[in-house]
C-alpha cells in the first residue's frame, strides 16, 4: 500500500505522485466529442506555473482564494497551486446566488478569486464589488472587461504564460518552496446547510490526508493494488468529491474523468468504464428506478430474472444461506442478468461508493442483489469528511454504515450521539468560537448524529440528533427513514415529513413525474402536476402508495395526511442543498401552513 504518513501536506503527495508516473494520463476532459488528458508531469507543471503568478500578484500565506468552478481540471490544478503557496482554498458551488457569494467572501475575507465562466461571474461579480477585500480576479474562460480599480481582472491563460519561465514555475522549485505542515489549514468548506447560513470548516492538511489514507487502506486491502480510474460529477466544492473524488485519487496515483453533467452521466459511465464512483443516495435512487424502468420494457422474462436477482440478494441481506435450488437459480443470474447490468456501469466497477446522506437498505440490496459492489460511507466535512465505509473484509450489511476508518476512533455516548476523534477532526468553524467549542469539546467531535453498534463492530445510524421528530406523546420517530421508504415507490420522487409535538405525521410529497405522465395518459388527462392536485382519482393513487409504506411502519412512523408540492425540491428553489439533501426549514416555510392544516 502506498504510505501517506510521512506527507507534511496535500501539494507534496500530488508533486511526489506526479514524479513517480511523469507522462501517464492524470485529468480527463471530453472536448468536442473525444476525450483529453493532462499527464501528471504537464499538471505539476501547471501548478507550479499558477503558484507562482499568485505570488506575484501579492496572495500570501494565509490568505484565503475563493474557487468558483464546475468540476474540471482546472479546479484541481488552481486548488493545488493555491495550496502551494500556503494559501487557504475556499471552494464555493457553481449554484450559489449573489448573497451566497456575499455571506462567504464576507466570512472568509477573500483576498483573491478564481471563477471558471462569464456565466458563473455574473453572480459573483456582483458580491465581489458589494465587498471590500476581494483585489484579484482570475477568470479561467475569460471574463468581460470590469471597471474598477481597486480589483485586478486577469485571464488564465495570460497568467500561465506571463509566468512561465519564472524561476519559481518549475515542479520542483515549487515543492522545494512548500512549507506548510499536516497542522495546517488546506481549505475552508462552507457547509451547504440543511439550516441556516453557512460554516467554514477549517480543514487542515493532516484532516484530508488521513482520510486518504484510510480509504486506500479499504481499496487496497479489500481489493488490491491496481490502476484506479475515477468519474468525477458530485461538486468538488463539497468536502466529499473534494476528499474522495480529487485528493483520494491523486493518492493512489489514479485517473480522474470529469463528467459532462447529470444528463449525460449514464454514457460518460459507459465511455470512461470507472473502478470507482463516488455516489450520493438520491443517485443511486434514480438508477434504481431507471434500471427497474428498463427492465420491465424488455419483456415479463428480463423482468422474471430481475425479481429473481432481488429476492436471492434480499435472503443474502438478512444473513440467510441460500439453498441449493436458489444456490443454481443464483448461477444462471450471474450469467445473464447481472452481466448487463454491470455493463451499464462499464464493467470493471471495484466499488460503488455511497456518502453525503443515509441510502435506504432497499436500495443498497437492490444494487448488491445485480452483482455491483455497494460500500455505505459515513461522515461529515467536520470530519475530513470520511469516518466509517463498509468493507467486504467485516461484512456488508446495508443497514450499517460499516467500520471506522483506519487511526479515526468512534464512540457512542449516553444519549447515543457519534461521537469522533482523531486527526481527521477538522480545527474548529472559521472565525467561529461558539459553534466550535459546541462540537468540539473534550477532544471530541459531537457529530449531532444518533448510532449504535452492531454485532460486527459496524456502526448503525439511527438518525440526526437535530432531525429528530418527537411528537406529543415524547416518542422518538426518524424522518429519513421514512422518507426513504417512500420514495422507494414508484408514484413518489421525493418526500418530506415533519410531527414535531403533534399526534402523527403529515409530508408534503413530489409525484414522480414519469409516473405521472404514464398516469395521465392512461385517464385521456393532462398531465400538468398542478392540474391534478385536485384530482380525487389522482390522490387516491398517491394514497395507494403511501398505505404501501405504512403497512410496513409502526404506528407512530406512519404518514397520515399528506400535500401534494408546487413544484419538485430543486437546487435551484433551494429546497435541496448542493450534495442533494433536503433543506427542511426552506420546505417547512413554504408549506408550514397547508401541513398546520392536515391537523384540523
Amino acid at each position: 500500500m502506498p504510505m501517506f504518513d510521512h506527507f507534511p501536506n496535500l501539494v507534496t503527495m500530488f508533486f511526489t505522485r506526479a514524479e513517480e508516473l511523469g507522462d501517464a494520463p492524470f485529468l480527463w476532459r471530453k472536448q468536442d466529442g473525444e476525450w483529453h488528458s493532462l499527464s501528471w508531469t504537464e499538471t505539476a507543471r501547471q501548478v507550479a506555473t499558477l503558484a507562482a503568478a499568485l505570488r506575484a500578484k501579492g496572495v500570501q500565506a494565509g490568505d484565503r482564494v475563493m474557487l468558483v468552478s464546475e468540476n474540471r481540471p482546472e479546479f484541481c490544478i488552481a486548488d493545488l497551486a493555491i495550496m502551494a503557496i500556503g494559501a487557504i482554498t475556499v471552494p464555493t458551488y457553481t449554484t450559489n446566488t449573489v448573497r451566497d457569494h456575499s455571506h462567504i467572501i464576507t466570512d472568509s475575507g477573500a483576498s483573491a478569486v478564481i471563477v471558471s465562466t462569464a456565466k458563473l461571474a455574473k453572480t459573483l461579480m456582483p458580491a465581489i464589488l458589494g465587498t471590500n477585500s476581494v483585489r484579484l480576479v482570475i477568470g479561467i474562460e475569460g471574463l468581460r472587461p470590469m471597471q474598477s480599480g481597486a480589483i485586478r481582472l486577469c485571464q488564465w491563460d495570460d497568467v500561465l504564460r506571463d509566468h512561465r519561465h519564472d524561476p519559481a514555475s518549475t515542479p520542483s522549485a515549487c515543492a522545494a518552496a512548500i512549507t506548510a505542515r499536516r497542522d495546517d489549514l488546506a481549505c475552508l468548506i462552507y457547509t451547504s446547510g440543511t439550516g441556516g447560513a453557512p460554516r467554514g470548516v477549517r480543514q487542515h492538511h493532516g484532516a484530508i490526508l488521513t482520510n486518504v489514507e484510510g480509504c486506500a487502506d479499504v481499496i487496497i486491502g479489500d481489493f488490491g493494488k491496481g490502476d484506479e480510474v475515477f468519474l468525477s460529477f458530485l461538486p468538488l466544492s463539497h468536502a466529499y468529491e473534494h476528499s474522495a473524488g480529487q485528493f483520494f485519487p491523486i493518492g493512489l496515483g489514479g485517473q480522474i474523468y470529469y463528467a459532462e453533467g447529470l444528463d449525460k452521466l449514464a454514457s460518460n459511465i459507459e465511455e470512461v468504464r470507472p473502478t470507482i464512483m463516488i455516489v450520493v443516495p438520491r443517485l443511486f435512487e434514480l438508477l434504481r428506478s431507471r434500471v427497474l424502468k428498463a427492465v420491465e420494457k424488455q419483456g415479463k422474462l428480463p423482468a422474471f430474472m430481475l425479481h429473481q436477482a432481488l429476492r436471492l440478494g434480499a435472503i443474502r441481506a438478512s444473513g440467510k444461506r441460500l439453498m441449493p435450488w436458489d444456490m443454481a437459480l443464483d448461477a444462471v443470474l450471474e450469467k445473464t442478468i447481472r452481466p448487463k447490468i454491470r455493463a451499464r456501469f462499464g464493467g470493471r466497477i471495484k466499488a460503488l461508493v455511497s456518502g453525503g446522506a443515509p441510502l435506504t437498505p432497499e436500495v443498497g440490496t437492490f444494487f448488491s442483489s445485480l452483482g455491483l459492489m455497494l460500500l455505505q460511507g459515513y461522515g461529515q466535512t467536520e470530519a475530513g469528511p470520511v469516518i466509517s465505509v463498509m468493507r467486504p473484509t467485516t461484512g456488508l450489511k446495508m443497514d450499517t454504515v460499516g467500520t471506522p476508518l483506519k487511526d479515526i476512533e468512534v464512540r457512542i455516548a449516553d444519549d447515543g450521539e457519534i461521537l469522533v476523534r482523531g486527526e481527521n477532526v477538522m480545527h474548529g468553524y472559521w472565525q467561529n468560537p461558539m459553534e466550535s467549542a459546541q462540537a468540539l469539546r473534550n477532544g471530541w467531535l459531537h457529530t449531532g448524529d444518533i448510532g449504535e453498534w452492531d454485532e460486527g463492530g459496524r456502526i448503525r445510524i439511527t438518525d440526526r440528533k437535530k432531525d429528530l421528530i418527537v411528537n406529543d406523546k415524547g416518542e422518538n420517530i426518524s424522518p429519513q427513514r421514512v422518507e426513504g421508504m417512500l420514495t422507494l415507490q414508484d408514484e413518489i420522487a421525493q418526500a418530506m415529513v415533519s410531527g414535531d409535538k403533534r399526534p402523527y405525521l403529515v409530508g408534503v410529497i413530489v409525484p414522480d413525474g414519469e409516473w405521472v405522465a404514464a398516469w395521465a395518459n392512461k385517464r385521456g388527462k393532462a398531465g400538468d402536476i398542478l392540474l391534478l392536485k385536485d384530482d380525487p382519482d389522482f390522490i387516491a393513487a398517491l394514497r395507494d402508495a403511501v398505505d404501501r409504506v405504512n403497512r410496513d411502519l409502526s404506528v407512530t412512523e406512519r404518514l397520515r395526511q399528506f400535500i401534494i408540492a408546487d413544484e419538485p425540491f430543486s437546487i435551484e428553489n433551494q429546497m435541496l442543498t448542493p450534495s442533494i439533501k433536503i433543506r427542511r426549514h426552506i420546505i417547512k416555510q413554504v408549506y408550514q401552513e397547508r401541513l398546520d392544516s392536515l391537523y384540523k
